[in-house]
């Protein structure tokens, strides 16, 4: 199932009476808008994300934000509209063909999780449209424009709406086709699909899925990440292991870079070994098996793919189940071609997938003396050390 989430996040911060534009603020040293866009990085069922932001920001907001943290995931910036309706419109027009659910979800709801994302979207394919929301907890009056009660509504079907909202893509381009057919322009986009008839299903959120816009939320949302850099923190670590044999007719592929030689590899997928070994040396850390065990070689979708995709989902794997990663030890054994020029290379490929700085990322390479089937020539072996963190929350 193709999902592609769109972030609308081209707000000018006006309520929050700041220069800068609130989903630019810094939360725990990186922009709002990064904590947010993170958690769609990070859920493996997002294929793709849509970034809607002002028009000026546009080139800063690709440099700044989605180069800098490596959100490879976001494949397209584009301008914002008046209203936030009209900035969504412009994010789904810039969906890339069809899909299966399109995601949408305020940039200024930072503590938005995986989990919401994986309910809401599974909610969304089985009934074609569904919001996270919370019911509400203090009973709620209709007035009059003079402030006099005129109804309490009962509390017990009362939700309060949130995002993410997900919906089945041609749900929800039918009903911003009739919204703009109409001229309607609606609180949020359920209201939308609603008024096609189409039934939306509340998905239990949080209270801590805030939307900042005044300045008691920028107080709450600094409160909850205070809170999280309490939690406990726990050091682990992992070994990789991995061997392959030279095979005439393939490209020699180690840590994502092509090095020019007669031989290369032979395996399943492109048989980089080094990313084999860094890949169970990650999951071992997390407790979470090995790498035959999450992309076994019976399966026709890993023929010939890139390493570097399944060290991606390694990471969207790990991360997703409270795990960081510090940084990468690795030791290459072959007796040759020398592995020193392209070193730098491939630390630099393993350290942007796994969003850690280059120097956290440290390639070695040895050869074994003449000894075994590495001094005879016959293939390559790697040992990989991964260390990290496991968050635990307190008590």
């Amino acid at each position: 199932m193709k999902t592609v989430a769109i972030i609308p996040a081209g707000g000018a911060g006006k309520r929050l009476g700041l220069e800068v534009a609130k989903q630019y603020l810094l939360l725990d040293s990186s922009p709002m808008l990064v904590h947010t866009l993170r958690v769609f990085q990070m859920t493996e069922m997002v294929s793709a994300v849509v970034l809607v932001v002002p028009k000026e920001d546009e080139a800063s907001v690709q440099k700044q934000i989605v180069e800098k943290y490596g959100l490879t995931k976001v494949i397209s910036i584009v301008a914002g509209g008046r209203e936030r309706q009209d900035s969504v419109r412009n994010g789904l027009q810039a969906v890339p063909g069809t899909c299966d659910v399109v995601i949408v979800h305020d940039g200024v709801r930072p503590f938005v999780t995986p989990d919401m994302v994986r309910r809401v979207v599974a909610a969304a394919a089985e009934y074609g449209a569904a919001s996270i929301g919370v019911p509400a907890k203090d009973t709620i009056k209709e007035t009059t424009v003079e402030n006099i009660v005129t109804t309490t509504l009962p509390r017990q079907n009362l939700w309060q709406t949130q995002t993410p909202q997900a919906f089945r893509y041609d749900v929800l381009c039918r009903a911003y086709a009739e919204a703009q057919r109409d001229h309607f322009y609606g609180t949020d986009d359920a209201s939308l699909v609603e008024r096609t008839g189409v039934k939306v299903r509340m998905v239990t959120g949080s209270h801590e899925n805030i939307k900042i816009t005044t300045p008691e939320d920028l107080l709450m949302a600094e409160a909850l990440m205070e809170n999280k850099r309490k939690e406990k923190m726990t050091v682990r670590s992992g070994l990789g292991y991995d061997s392959h044999r030279f095979s005439p007719g393939r490209k020699l592929i180690l840590g994502g870079v092509e090095i020019p030689f007669d031989h290369g590899l032979q395996g399943h997928s492109d048989a980089d070994v080094v990313l084999h070994a860094v890949c169970d040396a990650l999951l071992g850390m997390a407790g979470a098996g090995d790498i035959g065990r999450h992309f076994p070689d019976t399966d026709e979708a890993y023929k010939n793919i890139s390493s570097l995709i399944l060290l991606e989902r390694v990471w969207q794997m790990i991360t997703a189940n409270g795990f960081s990663v510090n940084n990468i030890d690795v030791t290459v054994m072959m007796e040759k071609p020398k592995l020193a020029p392209y070193a730098g290379a491939m630390a630099s490929n393993i350290a942007g997938t796994l969003h850690i700085p280059e120097p956290a990322v440290n390639i070695k390479a040895k050869t074994n003396e003449g000894m075994g089937f590495v001094g005879r020539g016959e293939g390559v072996a790697v040992l990989a050390i991964a260390t990290g963190m496991e968050r635990m929350k307190n008590g």
